[in-house]
């Protein structure tokens, strides 16, 4: 009887538990958002402020700017600026990094996530990750003519961690990869969720 309600208990939460988390996380950036400007509406407006307001400007504001770096010539002086930002040691430690992983969910950045693999490690053992880079002439000091060579033979590939939100990126040869057919979604929620099973229908358990 025991077993039978533990059972029970585990399901609901498993099943709940997801659904929570995934709107809990909608309504923190949603409030995010709405206390960027939702404090100085506030004390603007006092009793005529309208709740939602400082999330709608800020989407607003977002957009626009979106929209004024698309045009050439306004790219090319917040490129400017930029350039002079991370020239900055901690505004270049903490911007730079934080760039990269957020023009990870735009649609250039996809392209980034060149394909799905299989590395090989030791005693037979494999990981699947992501090619992330598939040359280093852009990386500083890997052109050197005793590390050219070794450079040209490797990739950098991206392993997801289980259950977490991390991972680790190695430098591997090219000859202990194997491209596999799964699609960057997948392979990303097989990789968090331990390869237990497939989340989509019709998708067998691994």
């Amino acid at each position: 009887m025991l077993k039978r309600i533990t059972d029970i208990f585990l399901r609901g939460l498993v099943t709940l538990l997801p659904i929570v988390i995934t709107f809990y996380l909608i309504y923190a950036g949603v409030m995010i958002l709405e206390n960027l400007l939702g404090q100085f509406f506030r004390d603007v407006l006092r009793e005529s402020y309208i709740p939602g307001l400082g999330l709608v400007t800020t989407l607003i504001i977002i957009f626009l700017f979106g929209l004024v770096l698309t045009h050439f010539i306004s790219k090319s002086i917040w490129d400017q600026i930029e350039k002079r930002l991370t020239q900055v040691p901690l505004i270049k430690a903490l911007y730079s990094p934080l760039k990269d992983l957020m023009g990870l969910f735009s649609s250039d950045g996809q392209k980034d996530l060149k394909s799905v693999v299989m590395v090989e490690l030791n005693d037979g053992a494999h990981v699947v990750g992501l090619v992330t880079r598939d040359h280093f002439e852009d990386v500083p000091g890997t052109q050197e003519p005793a590390l050219k060579p070794k450079f040209d033979e490797k990739v950098a590939v991206y392993v997801p961690l289980s259950y977490a939100l991390g991972g680790f990126t190695i430098l591997i040869d090219k000859s202990k990869i194997k491209k596999i057919n799964i699609p960057v979604e997948k392979a990303l929620s097989l990789a968090i969720t331990g390869w237990v099973k497939s989340n989509s229908q019709g998708d067998k358990h691994v």
